[in-house]
């Protein structure tokens, strides 16, 4: 498996257990549309949360979360469009990241509603 490929996974299989001690309900991971991915669907609460995870090795270039961009934003609110017309889902849902940083420790992030869908 390529690095970068690891990297993501070892990040997406923290990021389920830290959300999991955070109190998070795991609907599924990876849960994919044609070209759409969303890394994690959960429920915190009554709050349905799409989330998605950034692992980097170094914040050289910035910290993880400001890699989610406007057009990975955007990719992931029409992932989330097509979850929701799918499973006829109509409660509050909400945006969030994980944001890791695997250097000598691993420092985990979770920003809550990073984003909003317009």
């Amino acid at each position: 498996m390529a690095t970068h490929l690891e990297q993501g996974a070892f990040g997406e299989k923290r990021a389920l257990e830290f959300l999991k001690e955070m109190g998070y309900e795991i609907i599924t991971s990876n849960w994919r549309f044609k070209n759409l991915e969303i890394d994690i669907i959960a429920k915190d609460n009554d709050t349905l949360v799409f989330v998605e995870v950034k692992t980097r090795k170094s914040n050289d270039y910035g910290d993880p979360f400001e890699f989610v961009d406007r057009a990975k934003q955007y990719a992931l609110i029409r992932a989330a469009d097509e979850y929701l017309f799918l499973s006829g889902y109509e409660g509050e849902i909400r945006f969030d990241i994980v944001s890791i940083l695997h250097k000598d420790s691993v420092e985990i992030e979770l920003i809550k509603d990073a984003f909003w869908s317009n």
